[in-house]
Formats: C-alpha cells, structure tokens, sequence
C-alpha cells in the first residue's frame, strides 16, 4: 500500500474528517502491523477490566528489535480477518476513549526532537495520505492544533515520550543489542505491570531501595504511578541512574 507524508504545521488546516458516513469508515482498522507502547497497553487493559498478563497473552505478540533487543508489542496478526485491529466493530472502536496513541493521531505522523542544551521538546508533524482513506477534502476544516486537541492526544503523547527518552537513553548508554535478562526486565517493568507490581510486593524487588510509605501506597493503586516507577528502575537496573521516586 503505498502512502505520502507531508509535513504540515500545527497552525495549518486539516480539511479532514473521519466519519462513519465516509465510505471508508473502519478500514484504516485493517491491514494493521501496529505497535503498542506500555501506556497504550495500561489503558487497553484498564479499559477492558483485566491483568496486564491476559491482555498481552489474549491481544498481543511479542518480538525483540532486530538491532536493538528491545521488547516490541503488537497486536496479534489476523490473517483471517484482514489483519483487523481486536477492537474494531461495524460501528466502530469499542475502546475508542482508551485507543492507543497511533489511532488519536492518524492521520497524523509525529516526531519529536530534544534540544540537549535545554532538554525542551520540539514537535514535527505530517499528514500520511493512504489511498484507502476518503476523509481527506472533508469539511468541516480546523487548524492541526485545534484536531489535535478534539483527540485528547496530549497525555498520550506526553507518557509516550518518556518511553522514546528511555530509548534514546539506552541507544546512548549501550548501544547494541538488549540481551536475555536485560529485555526481559525491561519488558516486565513497562509492558507487564501487574507481574511487576507482584515483583515488588511479594518478592521483595525493591526492598534495598527506600520507597517512601505514601509512593507505595500509590504504587499499590495507581497503575501510571507504577509505570513511571518502572522506567525509572529500568533506568536505574541497566545504565546505573539513581532512581527517583515521584508521580
């Protein structure tokens, strides 16, 4: 399926519309080959009322990058349907307030560069253009800031980068391939949260670090709590940085 990416600015008009009047409605659900971050993972299985083990074992794949070793979580292919994503119905997403960040954006592509003077983020947006998509030409047009916004991106984006920092850290760090244990640990602290939680409350995981009482309860309770906690013990177990407990 060939696409075209092009670089649009947040002050820019979307003359965009997705809509289940569209003759294309549900088809970008399909042919799907999408990867899930830990934050997309904790709200799919919160929305869905089940442990982080039944999400991945029910809806997901894993494999490990080729270069990097890092863990990579997809949907599970489905041949049989088109490769249709797990939640989409005739009318549309059935987790559609808990849909991964990919969805909110598209059809938008984001990347984002970090000044290392600053450590401020910069933003760069494109629209990807499919031939499978009629939205395009649509009225009712808003500015990309204004459409970002009506997607409730921001918080997605906001826990998503964190996972690209962790990224760009590891590159930095130990470049090169993630090897046995070390996947392994980085795929349990962020992917599966409820085996983590498990960890560090009946297995003693954190027991030489001095959590505060009032950071345990919240780790208890709070699952984005508990993933923070997790990039920062990822952090600390594979480059060696103190760890920090906060929300």
């Amino acid at each position: 399926m060939s696409e075209e990416m092009v670089p649009i600015d947040l002050k820019n008009l979307m003359n965009f519309n997705c809509s289940f009047e569209n003759e294309c409605f549900n088809e970008c659900c399909r042919d799907l080959n999408q990867a899930l971050t830990p934050y997309d993972v904790l709200r799919l299985k919160n929305s869905l009322g089940i442990s982080s083990q039944d999400f991945l074992k029910t809806y997901t794949s894993l494999h490990y990058g080729p270069e990097s070793g890092l863990p990579v979580v997809e949907f599970k292919p489905n041949p049989g349907k088109r490769h249709e994503c797990p939640f989409v119905t005739p009318k549309g997403c059935s987790v559609y307030q808990d849909r991964p960040a990919s969805c909110r954006m598209y059809p938008l592509a984001r990347a984002i560069a970090r000044s290392r003077e600053t450590g401020e983020i910069s933003e760069y947006f494109a629209l990807i253009e499919e031939p499978h998509c009629k939205g395009f030409g649509k009225k009712p047009s808003q500015k990309v800031k204004e459409w970002l916004k009506g997607q409730n991106v921001d918080k997605h984006n906001k826990e998503n980068d964190k996972l690209i920092e962790l990224i760009s850290l590891k590159n930095q760090i130990l470049p090169g391939k993630l090897e046995g244990a070390a996947a392994d640990k980085f795929y349990m602290a962020l992917y599966d949260l409820d085996e983590f939680r498990e960890q560090i409350f009946e297995k003693n995981l954190l027991d030489k670090f001095n959590i505060p009482e009032d950071h345990k309860e919240k780790i208890k309770k709070d699952n984005e709590v508990l993933l923070n906690l997790g990039l920062e013990w990822v952090k600390h177990t594979l480059f060696g940085i103190k760890m920090i407990f906060g929300e």
